[in-house]
Parts: structure tokens; C-alpha cells; sequence
């Protein structure tokens, strides 16, 4: 009768979901023609069927487009527009985290399902929460005590050396930077393997942030074959790919699998500060220059930018010192409009397009939402920061975001329509039956 029961029973849907934070697609598309990264290659075999590209976010950073993902929802929703953001009705500074989800993960909903899941690394899980399973928190995780459900798995995590992420402080040391991403990779590994093996999970979630890393700093590294650390990158592209081939062949037949990354990547012509933008033009203006922090906004200030590209106007009733009547509003929008799209850089446009709140986003948390969105064409790093004196500049940086050159790849035929981070939510609930 065991024997009958064993052939008859179904196993039940599993569902495997992969993230290398940052990679591009057409990069992607580089390395498995090259042969660096043979894993994600097979993978990617379908074609357009099984290998696409993705829009993340807006703004396109990971903050954003992780809880887009987690969530199935857009920020009006899930109330995370940045990385930091001002507290309502002042001008403090807060880091938005895990707590400040407005809308549940999809983990959550699984549980009250009966259903385990174990989420690794994803940012924007910090500080640690209960859930059916385990979770390890990813950036930006301060304190590994706090990123890790339940209690148990600390001592686990601390035994194998776990790390949370490499030390971007030492980063523009090459050097350090290329042993420091070896080392934490292989202690991310570990983690997988034990929790996979640990864990009864219907839904596994794990995610490489050290690729990122890479491209923040090494991104001159990564297109250029003469670089002298090329190679040191393509062999680091080459070991994550086979972290991703060792835990794709421990797959079953009925288990889904899904490798994304949260936004795409390119290399850096020239930082553009924002702010200062609006300073030059008259539409900003500080108590002090340099300022502080946006505490010292003067109530003469009409508009200012929070990272990387987000346009507040200075609202009366918003700001303990705004001044902008509500109907200024429609004609300030266009007018900042139009003078964003005017900014050039050695003749070419910055910025892309720019949308206005109600055309991107919808949903309760909609009042928080920015009042303009910059999305800036390739090679173009927007900054918010208040405290540049020019309008354009370098920093450390080789590498920056770019919104429109995510990927997906699936085990399962994608549908034909280019498919949104937000989407993936509704993938992975479909490959475990719950929708």
C-alpha cells in the first residue's frame, strides 16, 4: 500500500526564485555567447520564450524595485519610492526599511497558505520579520542579529561565516574588492546549501548582490577586454554562474525556476546633480550654501530632488517652510518639465523622459508619491545630492543603473507581452498554484 501511495501521490509545486542583483541583459546575452557563463546559458536556451529582457522600477533602484517584486505592486502601494526619504511633514532624513512595506510580501500571503518559504539576501527585508520559514535579510542590513529569522539560524549563519555584504568602504581597492566578492560569495553559497537542504520550503528565494557591487565599481573592468582586471571580473560572473547551475540541478521536474536581475547597468559619462540644476536655474535655494541637509531649504524654494531622480515641489502644508499653493501646481510641473528635458550634456539630452506621479503610479500611498520622475538616458548617473557645486562631475563610480535592460529567465515559457519586475510576484504564485 506504501508503495501505491508513492506512485500515486503528486509532489506537491515548488518554485525557485534566483536574483543577480544589477545584471544586465545584453550583458547577459555577452557572457553566454562567450561561454562565461555556461549555466545561465542552458537556461536561457528557449529564446525569447525563456530568456527576456525586463523594465524594473521607477525610480530604477533596488530599494524600489525589490518591493516592487516581493510585492506584486507598484510604490503607491507598497509605499517605497527610494533608498532615504523625508519624514512627513519635516525635513529628516529616514532610510525606509522592511517595516515601512505597506503592502504584505509574497511570502506572507504563502504562509497563511501553509506554505514555507526561505528568502536569502533580498534587500529590502531589513530588519528581519517572521514568516512561515526562514529569513536572512539582505542590504541594507546593518546587523546580522536583526536580519535573521528565525533566532535559530544565527548560530548556524555565524558558524559558516556568513556575510551580509562585501565593504563597499574598501571597494576602490581592486584588490581587496576581488577577494572580498570571492569570499562572501562563497559564504552565500553555503547558506543556500545548508537552508535548501534544511528547510522543507515550497518557495526558495535567493539572491547575489555581490554583482552589483561589481559593476558600481568595476564596470571599466566588465566591457573592456584590455582592462587589466577583465579577466578577475569574468571569472566572478563565472562563479556565480555556477552557483546558480548547482542549485538549478538539484531541481525536479515539477519545480519552476526563475533567475532575474532588479535593474540593468551601464557605464558612467558623468555624474548630474540635480540639485544643483534647480539652484543655477532659481528654482532652489538654501538658508546656507553649502547646506547642511534639506533642513536648510529656504521658503523661497519652489522644487528639490531626493536621490537619484525624484522631483518634490516645495508644497505648502507639505513643508513646514513650502510655499507652493496647490494651484501652482499644474503649470510648475510642465514648466520643470520642460526645463529638465532642456539639460544637455557636451550637446546630448540627459533626460530620457519624464513622468508625471499619476502616469506610473496608484494606490493608498499615492500623496507620498514625487511630483515629477526623471528617467535619464544611458551613460547619465542622476544624483540628489545638495551639497555639489557644479552640475556635472565623477566620483569613484564606473558603473550605474539603468531601468530598461533588467532580464528574466524562466524553466516555463514567459508570456509574449515584455514582461515588468512586478510581474515575477504573479509568476511564482502561479508556478505554486496559489493564484
Amino acid at each position: 500500500m506504501a508503495l501505491l501511495n508513492g506512485l500515486f501521490s503528486k509532489k506537491k509545486p515548488r518554485a525557485v526564485l534566483m536574483g543577480l542583483d544589477g545584471v544586465p541583459y545584453t550583458l547577459l546575452q555577452k557572457l553566454v555567447a562567450r561561454g562565461v557563463t555556461p549555466n545561465l546559458g542552458r537556461l536561457a536556451e528557449g529564446g525569447g520564450k525563456r530568456f527576456q529582457q525586463m523594465d524594473a522600477s521607477l525610480p530604477e533602484i533596488s530599494s524600489v524595485s525589490w518591493s516592487s517584486f516581493m510585492t506584486g505592486v507598484n510604490p503607491a502601494r507598497h509605499g517605497i519610492y527610494g533608498f532615504m526619504d523625508l519624514k512627513p511633514g519635516t525635513y529628516q532624513m529616514f532610510f525606509p526599511s522592511y517595516p515601512h512595506l505597506k503592502a504584505p510580501p509574497l511570502w506572507d500571503d504563502l504562509g497563511k497558505r501553509g506554505k514555507r518559504s526561505v528568502v536569502l539576501n533580498l534587500p529590502g527585508t531589513y530588519p528581519a520579520r517572521a514568516h512561515a520559514g526562514v529569513l536572512v535579510s539582505g542590504f541594507v542590513a546593518i546587523d546580522l542579529k536583526k536580519a535573521v529569522h528565525p533566532p535559530a539560524a544565527l548560530p548556524v549563519l555565524e558558524k559558516m561565516g556568513y556575510r551580509i555584504d562585501v565593504d563597499t568602504a574598501k571597494a576602490q581597492d581592486a584588490d581587496h574588492l576581488y577577494r572580498d566578492l570571492d569570499e562572501t560569495l562563497a559564504a552565500r553559497e553555503r547558506a543556500f546549501d545548508h537552508f535548501w537542504k534544511d528547510e522543507d520550503w515550497d518557495l526558495f528565494v535567493a539572491v547575489i548582490t555581490g554583482t552589483d557591487r561589481l559593476q558600481h565599481f568595476q564596470w571599466d573592468a566588465v566591457e573592456d577586454e584590455a582592462h587589466p582586471n577583465h579577466a578577475r571580473a569574468m571569472e566572478f560572473y563565472r562563479k556565480a554562474d555556477a552557483v546558480v547551475g548547482r542549485l538549478a540541478d538539484r531541481l525536479g521536474a515539477s519545480d519552476a525556476l526563475y533567475v532575474m536581475s532588479d535593474h540593468g547597468f551601464c557605464g558612467i559619462r558623468s555624474e548630474v546633480y540635480l540639485n544643483r540644476f534647480l539652484v543655477e536655474k532659481g528654482y532652489l535655494k538654501w538658508e546656507k550654501d553649502p547646506p547642511e541637509s534639506y533642513a536648510d531649504l529656504s521658503g523661497e524654494s519652489r522644487a528639490f530632488v531626493l536621490d537619484p531622480s525624484r522631483v518634490y515641489l516645495h508644497r505648502k502644508g507639505r513643508y513646514p517652510k513650502g510655499t507652493v499653493e496647490e494651484a501652482q501646481v499644474p503649470a510648475l510641473r510642465e514648466e520643470l518639465k520642460a526645463l529638465f528635458l532642456s539639460l544637455e550634456h557636451k550637446g546630448r539630452p540627459v533626460i530620457r523622459e519624464v513622468f508625471f506621479p499619476e502616469a506610473i503610479y496608484e494606490g493608498p500611498e499615492f500623496d507620498k508619491a514625487p511630483d515629477l520622475v526623471l528617467l535619464t538616458n544611458d551613460g547619465l548617473d542622476l544624483k540628489g545630492n545638495i551639497r555639489k557645486e557644479a552640475v556635472f562631475g565623477r566620483t569613484h563610480f564606473t558603473g550605474m543603473h539603468t531601468r530598461h535592460d533588467a532580464f528574466l529567465i524562466s524553466s516555463r515559457d514567459l508570456p509574449e507581452k515584455r514582461p515588468h519586475i512586478q510581474d515575477v510576484h504573479g509568476l511564482l504564485r502561479s508556478a505554486l498554484g496559489v493564484e
